[in-house]
């Protein structure tokens, strides 16, 4: 169903494009704005306006915004190098390849992990939209590592309320560019979509709660190696952290990461993985907890980062 949003023009978005304002304020593309202000569908003091006007704060903005495309159904079949670590009746743990992401979404064309178990004959909880059954909590594609996925419906409610309980132990490691200072710390900083629309997250007053807490397992000249707990599960949370206090991840060039340095070290994306994931199981009631060894591109770039110090 189409969403009519009313509100006048805030005074920080004064002399904006329209195209530009309506990505800020809505976390649209600057492309799905135009198409949205080209079919009439934005009407500045009642009146309808070009992508290219500029507003004047105090102007009453109408904005009727479509409904969000349906994301395709998961494609079943296998995904090369995706490994179970672990499975029974209740849950099944994979360790997720690069490239991989956690279900299907709009404009994703690529490989899933729900469609890579559906494909090799696993079973999944069917709670949930249809596209994403039986996943409580996601990796980016890029972002490899241990990502468990629910079997039964009572996996999928407790696991659900587990990870949004904080009841869930997330361990990361990172290779991130130069020495953070201090060595080990907490980042607490509210994270909302980036205000470009380009698909990016930031640090943004009056964005979701979201902390990180990092510690140094080992230093080298050009980067450092952290472990890395997630209190949050924000989009993107640690890329973005990491790029607040200005040491992004190695490779990750969408966060300001250095393109030399991720040449150097032979990495396309960022220098991330979930090593470790740890819950009470959901029927069973006892602790569990997984480990994901490196994959090969990371192993190499560590090889090469510690060599060079």
């Amino acid at each position: 169903m189409a969403e009519v949003r009313s509100l006048p023009v805030p005074d920080g978005l004064e002399g904006e494009r329209v195209d530009a304002a309506l990505a800020r304020l809505f976390g649209l593309s600057r492309t799905r704005a135009a198409d949205i202000i080209a079919a009439g569908d934005v009407l500045l003091d009642g009146r309808e306006v070009a992508k290219s006007e500029r507003l004047h704060a105090g102007a009453w903005l109408e904005v009727t915004l479509p409904p969000p495309p349906a994301p395709p159904a998961p494609v079943a079949e296998p995904v090369p190098g995706m490994k179970i670590l672990y499975e029974d009746a209740d849950i099944v743990v994979v360790d997720k390849p690069v490239g991989v992401a956690a279900h299907p979404t709009t404009g994703w064309t690529g490989p899933t992990v729900l469609g890579g178990l559906l494909g090799a004959g696993h079973t999944v909880a069917t709670s949930g939209a249809a596209e994403r059954q039986g996943i409580v909590h996601r990796l980016d594609a890029n972002t490899t590592g241990a990502m468990v996925v629910a079997k039964s419906e009572v996996a999928y409610s407790r696991l659900k309320r587990a990870f949004k309980e904080r009841r869930v132990d997330k361990g990361y490691h990172a290779l991130v560019q130069g020495h953070p200072d201090p060595f080990r710390g907490t980042v607490d900083a509210p994270i909302d979509r980036h205000p470009s629309g380009d698909g990016r997250f930031a640090v943004v007053a009056g964005g979701k709660p979201s902390i990180t807490h990092y510690d140094t397992v080992e230093a080298f000249r050009a980067a450092t190696l952290l472990d890395i707990k997630l209190e949050t599960g924000r989009t993107h949370q640690i890329r973005v952290h990491m790029s607040a206090i200005r040491h992004p991840c190695v490779g990750d060039l969408a966060y300001g990461a250095d393109p030399t340095l991720a040449a150097r070290l032979g990495v396309t994306r960022q220098w991330l993985h979930a090593v470790r994931l740890g819950f009470e199981h959901p029927t069973l009631g006892e602790w569990v907890e997984f480990e994901s060894p490196y994959p090969d591109d990371l192993a190499r770039a560590l090889e090469i980062v510690s060599a060079e110090s």
